[in-house]
């Protein structure tokens, strides 16, 4: 289901980068993409006093995220801070139950995490403050080393770049990749750190440096995706032992070299379906599967649609 109305929950004493995220991606009115109604909501009421005392006009209070379809909290004053008021974390609640999309930003999730919406489930928040976010809520499965976490229902991120990158990934899951490389190539980001659908955890893949012999090796296995590529190839084109790639592999993205390969791969056939006419089987080989039938299953597993389906919603006219 698409959003348009999206409230964005500010308190008192935030920073102003996190703040600005979600308004400069969905604010900005762009040919071709969706016009989204923003809504600055004031959670404490008067205007928001950022950390650096900036004092920020906020025209809404929390009676607007009863209307909106996008909840999202860009950041939080700090941690260690006690909860926010009663009333913001009841309008949060209140506001999931009704069948909103939930977010936390960064110190975000922290917000989420006191209205009870993350019980249970996997999120992220900054590295530097996820062990407090585990010790104060045991019940959260904290991924100390991921970009985002999709829920489906509820979404939580990491630091401030990742906060583009959840806003970002929310358009391409729901709008597809086109509106979302548009809405990034406005702001000069990069359009793809991470992504993925529900239930699936994404981590940042290093860009290529000169001279850095692992960058260099992806940036080369992005560009033969349609070929048979090993950990062994990657291994040797990269001029590393396979133990010593395994583990540079794993340090630089978190993750592991075939686990890396299989998401670009339904990337990158994700990326087909929306922009070509080719037959599935086609698109299957070009991304480096045997057949559709081997796309099949990964395809679903990471977007929770099969591949003809996607292109029903999202391929060209």
């Amino acid at each position: 289901m698409g959003f348009r109305t999206i409230a964005v929950v500010m308190f008192d004493e935030i920073p102003l980068f996190e703040a600005s995220v979600p308004i400069a991606v969905f604010g900005e009115r762009r040919a071709g993409a969706p016009e989204f109604d923003v809504r600055a909501v004031s959670a404490e009421g008067g205007p928001v006093r950022t950390d650096a005392g900036i004092a920020l006009s906020a025209p809404y209070g929390l009676d607007a995220v009863d209307e909106a379809d996008l909840v999202i909290v860009p950041t939080w004053r700090h941690p260690l801070d006690r909860p926010p008021a009663d009333d913001a974390l009841k309008a949060l609640r209140e506001a999931h139950h009704r069948g909103a999309t939930v977010v936390g930003l960064c110190l975000g999730t922290f917000v989420l995490a006191a209205a009870g919406l993350l019980d249970g489930r996997p999120a992220a928040t900054h590295w530097r403050y996820a062990p407090l976010l585990a010790s104060r809520y045991p019940t959260i499965n904290v991924e100390p080393d991921v970009l985002y976490v999709d829920e489906g229902d509820v979404l939580t991120s990491a630091g401030s770049a990742g906060g583009i990158d959840l806003c970002l990934h929310l358009v391409r899951r729901t709008y597809g990749h086109r509106v979302a490389n548009d809405i990034a190539r406005s702001m000069v980001v990069p359009p793809h750190r991470a992504g993925g659908q529900a239930q699936y955890i994404d981590h940042p893949v290093p860009l290529p440096e000169t001279g850095d012999p692992l960058g260099e090796t992806l940036e080369w296995a992005l560009r033969n995706l349609d070929r048979e590529l090993t950990v062994d190839t990657l291994s040797s084109h990269a001029m590393m032992s396979r133990r010593t790639f395994d583990r540079r592999f794993r340090q630089a993205t978190g993750t592991t070299p075939t686990q890396w390969l299989l998401h670009q791969r339904v990337l990158h056939a994700q990326r087909l379906l929306e922009t070509t006419a080719d037959p599935v089987e086609l698109v299957a080989r070009r991304s480096g599967f045997a057949s559709a039938v081997a796309l099949r299953p990964h395809f679903r597993r990471q977007l929770g649609v099969s591949p003809t389906t996607y292109r029903q919603s999202f391929g060209p006219t």
